[in-house]
């Protein structure tokens, strides 16, 4: 039995030590937001938010998640940076979405005014083919001008 406290409940999972955190949020939790993809941290399209930082949860197992704080896509509501993406379209099919908008909004809990070079340093990590990062990036300074507002 594991305890999960994500988007701010707790939750208790019944599963074997071997399942990672990404197939407990989407087979246990039917939290489906974080993506499966390349299965080894490539991608980004699982990223979520453990104790304020991005995490590919394709990485970790869920059992090491206990005692942190995880928050995933469904735990945003009204965020400014999902609502850029929106007006920016930074997005074409979506599927690497949620992992972008994930580590985005890590960065801006952990810098309230990161330059153009730490977003693109930082959203490196995350892999879109379908469309521009320029978007991407576009909808991160725009959330940016909105918390400054």
């Amino acid at each position: 039995m594991v305890k999960l406290r994500v988007n701010g409940e707790n939750h208790f999972v019944a599963i074997p030590p071997s399942k990672t955190l990404l197939a407990t949020l989407r087979e246990d939790l039917y939290l489906t937001g974080a993506k499966p993809g390349c299965f080894n941290g490539d991608c980004g399209a699982c990223t979520i938010i453990i104790d304020r930082m991005p995490m590919k949860s394709c990485l970790m197992l869920a059992v090491e998640a206990q005692g942190k704080e995880i928050v995933t896509i469904e735990g945003l509501k009204n965020s400014p940076l999902q609502q850029a993406f929106i007006e920016e379209f930074a997005f074409q099919c979506g599927y690497c979405t949620p992992g972008f908008i994930m580590n985005g909004h890590a960065l801006l809990l952990n810098d309230t005014n990161p330059s153009t070079e730490r977003i693109k340093e930082w959203l490196e990590s995350n892999i879109c083919r379908c469309t521009s990062y320029e978007e991407i990036e576009a909808a991160m300074l725009k959330a940016i001008a909105v918390r400054k507002e």
